[in-house]
Formats: structure tokens, sequence, C-alpha cells
């Protein structure tokens, strides 16, 4: 019996102390980020548009977190700004009236949440009228990764962040975005034909990796209307995790349906053994030739400092 009772509380004190190790890896990150209204270049040739952005940028920052983690998060809109501007991650489950009220110029909004599911998860603008917000570029990701690395869902070699947008020249026409009507072009993270020197000869930067790696693509669909059919030329899927969660795991898929306002992680693995390059596009033909199309180099001599570290969204 005293045997009993002695094992009884060396297992209850290992389970404390799992739920203290547990809870000291969990972290709060301060996220702050300031609504600006200003004039971006969405093309490589410089053109510039009027855009409602969180920082200046098109998309907004990458927050990464870990499931567990608290995101303390504040929301600055200046007073120079002409209109109410918000947030709505979703990653939050919060209440919408509340943390992702609008903000009126001037004024500034914080709230706290937890993540809670590992993903890949689209932030934007939720101030009305919505579909302009977004359309002008008020977007961005959120990732929350699991706790570890499995079997299932590997360490990458590299990571990238690929965030498609339709533009819309006449950035005051929202009617005409609810209708899907007036826009011209494909955004990736921003700019049009931003990673593909093939077809647009003004583009400078390209995504890389060395021969063999594993790398890994966090996807965000942020058109107003239109699903995205994303696919590898000269490459197929290696896996496909639906909403960037390591538990919805597809393998060997040649092309995958991210709806509108959706996420997904997709990985890819090139030959090992010669150099090749892969165009990882929207294969909806409208949107492809209009700007939806990034060239991923596999090469020896690639840069070891792209696709790691802060080095996942190249602007």
């Amino acid at each position: 019996m005293k045997l009993v009772k002695t094992l009884i509380m060396a297992c209850v004190a290992m389970a404390m102390m799992g739920g203290i190790t547990m809870q000291a890896q969990a972290k709060t990150v301060k996220v702050v980020m300031k609504a600006v209204e200003t004039d971006v270049v969405i093309d490589n040739k410089g053109t510039k548009y009027p855009a409602w952005t969180y920082d200046g940028t098109i998309p907004g920052k990458v927050v990464r977190v870990k499931v567990g983690d608290t995101i303390d998060f504040t929301l600055e809109n200046p007073k120079t700004n002409k209109n109410s501007h918000s947030i709505d991650f979703h990653a939050a489950e919060v209440d919408v009236l509340n943390e992702f009220a609008a903000v009126k110029p001037g004024q500034s909004k914080h709230f706290v949440f937890k993540a809670k599911r590992a993903g890949v998860y689209m932030y934007h603008c939720g101030a009305n009228p919505m579909v302009q917000h977004i359309a002008r570029g008020m977007y961005g990701v959120i990732i929350v990764d699991p706790k570890r690395y499995t079997k299932t869902y590997p360490k990458p070699d590299r990571e990238y962040v690929l965030i498609q947008s339709q533009y819309f020249p006449d950035a005051e026409n929202y009617a005409a975005m609810l209708e899907n009507k007036g826009w011209t072009n494909a955004l990736i993270n921003g700019k049009i034909f931003n990673y593909d020197p093939v077809h647009d000869p003004n583009a400078t930067k390209v995504l890389m990796a060395k021969p063999g790696e594993r790398v890994r693509i966090f996807f965000v669909n942020a058109n107003i209307n239109m699903p995205v059919a994303f696919h590898p030329i000269a490459g197929i899927w290696d896996r496909v995790f639906v909403n960037g969660n390591p538990k919805n795991v597809l393998y060997d898929v040649q092309t995958y349906g991210v709806p509108v306002a959706a996420a997904s992680t997709f990985d890819i693995v090139s030959p090992s053994d010669h150099a090749t390059n892969n165009a990882i596009v929207d294969h909806t033909m409208s949107a492809a030739l209009r700007g939806a199309i990034t060239v991923l180099m596999n090469r020896p001599d690639a840069d070891p400092k792209l696709g790691k570290g802060d080095n996942i969204l190249l602007r």
C-alpha cells in the first residue's frame, strides 16, 4: 500500500512538473501595428498606388507564434489618417464586436488572445467597407507553429510566405470590387510578377533553395472574390497541410484549391542530383498571366540567407 501511494505521488509530481514545463514554454508576444494610408509601389516599374496598409507595407508584417502563446496586440490609427481601421486575426477566438471593432483616427485598440490551434491564418482589416480595406492592402499572415516538428510535419530547410491578392487600380470604387469588376492584375506579396523575371524583365527577386531541400510555403489567398488553384509547375507538392495544421496532411498533390480568405502550408522537395526551377502559380490563367507567378530556383549556390529567419517574406 505504501509503495502504491509513493508511485501515485511520484506520478502527480511528474505531471505537475510537466505542466510547469509546458507553461514555461508558452510566452506572450507583443505585436504593435500602425494603420498607414500611403502610396506604395505595386509593380517592378515603380507604379504607385494609394494604399491603406499596416505599417506602410503590403502585406503587413509576418506575425509568428507557437501554439499556447499569447498575443498582446495593439493597433494604432494616427489622427493623420482619414479612415477608421481595424484588424481581424483569423487565428483569434474572441468577440467580433469588441476586439475587432473599428478604430477611429487618433485612437488605438488593444486586446489579447491565445493562439490555440496550429496553422497559417490570414489577418485583415474589417472596417466598413471591408472589401475596400482588404483590396487596398490591409492584410497579412499569422503563423501559429506547433509545439514541435514530427515525422509527418518535418522541419523544413527553407520557408517562404506568399500572399496573393487582386489589384484594383480604381481604389475608390468599392462597388466594383464587390462585383469583381475592374481588377487588372494579381499581386504576390504586394507586387505584380514580384518574383518572376521570366515574365517581367524588371523583376529582381526570386525564391531560392538548394537541390533536394524541403521548401515550405505558407500561402494566403487574400483575394476579394477568387479562389486560387495553387500549383508548382515542374514539381508536385510533397505535402499539403490544410489550413497549415500538421494534422490535416495530404501527400503528392499536383494542384490544391485555396478559397478566399483561407491559407494552407505547402512543402516541395526538388531533385537532389541536379539544379531545377519551379514556377509556383495560380493555375487560374486569368490570375497567373496577370502576375500570380513565382519562380523558385533550386541550385547549389542558392543564397544561404533566403528562406530563413526574417527572410521568409522577401520585400
